[in-house]
């Protein structure tokens, strides 16, 4: 394939907020010799990024622009076949990105994307999954804070247990941070259809083979206060949960009977209570069209914080992980989640799609599944810390 296509990778959305920090990284760490270009709707906008980023790498002067609107299906088509491996950060996702996602598994093309949405993640499966496996596309979903630090800590923390028997891994997500627009906007989308998600969910289930023998759940929780560490714990009901459920089901190393849970901890409970009572009116007002459009209005897709208050930024996911009589501590943390660790964790998915060594699969996959150890060594890399915090038995003895 490398031979037939003009890239090995092409970065679409790249005028965005996101889109330029992506870029930003890519011309820092791209290997000799990659073969990369720039898509998007306004080729003046395309030129001012290149002219950016030949200030990183001189050599980036030389990039390739792709024009390529998303409405356009044909050259998405063409921009799909020119290409090793394609990112694409324009969403929200449901609403504009399914044209890309076909033509991708049709050309056989490696996909990433940086969607939190499950109704748009569950009905890209039932309609182009099939198709990803007759190509040998990888169309690799949420590949930024949503969902590689779940997905990749959580394949982390269950390589460290014995899985003969059940597996239990609980994480708990804290952060200080500006969430992006993108974020924003796909949350509101997944917020305002409720019937729909849970109809995609739902078909979903009954097309996907589930693995033999072994049984994998992902049940939501309940609020509470965690004894161990003092906090107060929400259940985060997004694609994260999901998206690990689906590396369990894929991968018999999570052992016959692995449940996972993950939590919003805080330390405070008069911040938990806020947290819980903003998301019950958030819920609520997403349903009133009139309400969703303002809250759009307040933060669209495209913007972002400035490099000082990202500088400030940081998130941590704590893993619990227990599994006859063993349980480990893990952690996987980063500076801003939203914007610059995002940018990090898309741009090495696509690097390592296009020039790893990697495990022979196709069709809809997990980062877990399809790059796994490769792309946690790549994380560490970038900056990202990705580390065993503790371990022991239930004798009480610590290794």
């Amino acid at each position: 394939m490398a031979a037939e296509r003009d890239y090995d990778l092409v970065l679409f959305g790249a005028t965005g907020f996101v889109g330029e920090l992506i870029a930003g990284h890519l011309a820092e760490v791209v290997p000799p010799g990659c073969r990369w270009a720039l898509a998007g709707r306004d080729e003046n906008k395309l030129a001012a990024v290149r002219q950016r980023l030949g200030e990183i790498d001189p050599a980036c002067a030389d990039l390739a622009l792709v024009q390529a609107d998303g409405a356009d299906e044909a050259a998405l088509r063409r921009l799909a076949e020119s290409t090793r491996v394609l990112i694409t950060t324009v969403g929200p996702y449901l609403s504009c990105g399914e044209p890309l996602v076909a033509a991708c598994a049709a050309a056989g093309t490696d996909y990433v994307d940086l969607t939190g949405e499950p109704e748009f993640v569950d009905r890209m499966f039932l309609r182009h999954h099939e198709t990803a496996l007759r190509t040998g596309a990888r169309i690799v979903h949420a590949c930024g804070f949503d969902s590689i630090p779940y997905d990749l800590g959580a394949y982390y923390t269950v390589q460290q247990l014995p899985t003969e028997q059940p597996v239990t891994v609980t994480a708990q997500v804290r952060a200080d941070a500006s969430f992006s627009g993108g974020t924003f906007a796909s949350a509101l989308t997944a917020f305002s259809r409720p019937r729909e998600m849970a109809e995609a969910a739902q078909q979903r289930r009954r097309a996907e083979q589930r693995p033999e023998h072994r049984r994998v759940r992902a049940p939501l929780g309940s609020p509470r206060r965690d004894r161990g560490s003092g906090m107060w714990l929400a259940p985060m009901p997004s694609l994260d949960p999901r998206i690990v459920s689906r590396s369990a089901a894929a991968l018999p190393e999570y052992g016959p009977d692995f449940t996972y849970r993950q939590y919003a901890a805080v330390r405070r409970l008069p911040v938990f209570a806020a947290g819980m009572a903003g998301l019950g009116a958030l819920v609520l007002l997403s349903q009133v069209p009139p309400a969703r459009r303002a809250l759009g209005s307040l933060r669209g897709p495209g913007t972002g914080p400035s490099e000082q208050r990202r500088a400030r930024s940081w998130f941590s996911v704590r893993f619990i992980g227990e599994a006859g009589g063993r349980w480990v501590h893990t952690e996987f943390a980063g500076g801003d989640p939203g914007y610059d660790e995002t940018a990090k964790m898309i741009a090495e998915s696509a690097l390592c799609l296009a020039f790893d060594d990697l495990p022979n699969v196709a069709g809809q996959v997990t980062t877990a599944t399809a790059m796994g150890p490769a792309l946690l060594d790549r994380l560490r890399t970038a900056g990202l810390t990705i580390r065993t915090l503790d371990r022991g038995d239930a004798t009480g003895e610590r290794s």
